[in-house]
């Protein structure tokens, strides 16, 4: 049966574990699966403009001995009106996934729904899912796990703080952390939180998720991950402005990094408006792990096309 990956929740905590410690195969023995993927090809559609997603996926797909096909959105017949099934049902016969990277939750759950093949959500409106698990890995490695070390590890001794808006990549590690149950804090304006059923709901799978619009809260001072994205994503263009002045204070900055561990990680997944959410001095600093981050997508999403188009299938 063909698996799909809209949201981290389409994946056991199993399911996981097994992935991250792929990953840390993949990363370390890159030519034991240089020909894993041969004769395989991926079909990579984008509604939004793309930098670490279309190249670690292309780059990640070639690396395993298969191929991939980049098609934006002006350059299929979906530009013309085609129905997203129709586009499906066509795809599914000339390639062996799909990855989408859209504007809308939608164009996700219909591609799924009437693809044979599976369908990898790259980034929706709401979901995030490749860039929340490749954060995990990034946050496994940085606490010095390995291929091993992951299948066992308790995540619970964990604790990440998100600093911004309720937006995708935020959802998607709130979502992750009610599986694998690590302690997660977020910290922003209210009128840009989650809502409060969907925090509720959170905390009735993991009792550790907690919300702040004080980003000096005592919950917060002892992460041993911070992390950040820009204060307005694609399609918020038109509260720019507004964000600007309301997220101000949770600026990741040295006065404000000082507050955390003084080994505290510090996470974006790029891309940056460095001096905006984040400075400068800390994005290159010391405690920055973000281009480890950015580099970790391609290995993570190495693993999940290798599970998907073989043994996860």
């Amino acid at each position: 049966m063909k698996r799909d990956i809209i949201e981290v929740t389409d994946l056991k905590e199993a399911e996981i574990r097994f992935l991250l410690s792929r990953a840390f195969a993949i990363k370390k023995n890159p030519k034991k699966y240089s020909k894993s993927l041969s004769g395989k090809i991926l079909a990579m559609i984008f509604h939004k403009p793309s930098t670490r997603t279309r190249v670690s996926f292309e780059a990640g797909m070639l690396q395993l001995g298969g191929e991939a096909i980049n098609l934006t959105s002006s350059e299929l017949q979906l530009s013309r009106g085609e129905a997203i099934k129709d586009t499906a049902k066509t795809l599914s016969g000339y390639v062996d996934a799909i990855m989408i990277r859209t504007t809308k939750d939608e164009d996700i759950f219909e591609l799924a729904k009437w693809a044979d093949i599976p369908v990898i959500n790259g980034l929706s409106k709401s979901f995030h899912p490749c860039q929340a698990l490749s954060d995990i890995f990034t946050v496994c490695e940085a606490k010095g796990l390995d291929e091993a070390g992951v299948l066992d590890f308790d995540f619970s001794t964990l604790k990440i703080v998100f600093v911004g808006d309720a937006n995708n990549v935020s959802r998607s590690l709130l979502n992750l952390s009610t599986i694998l149950n690590f302690k997660f804090g977020i910290a922003g304006p209210e009128e840009f939180k989650f809502s409060d059923e969907e925090i509720l709901r959170a905390q009735e799978k993991n009792k550790n998720v907690y919300y702040s619009k004080d980003v000096n809260d005592c919950f917060f001072k002892d992460a041993d991950f911070v992390y950040t994205d820009v204060w307005t994503s694609m399609g918020d263009e038109a509260q720019e402005e507004k964000r600007k002045r309301m997220f101000e204070k949770y600026q990741i900055n040295e006065k404000l990094l000082s507050k955390f561990e003084k080994n505290v990680f510090v996470m974006h997944c790029l891309p940056a408006r460095r001096g905006q959410e984040i400075t400068d001095e800390v994005i290159d600093g010391k405690n920055s792990i973000i281009f480890e981050q950015a580099h970790n997508r391609m290995h993570f999403q190495k693993a999940l096309l290798h599970w998907l188009l073989t043994d996860g299938k």
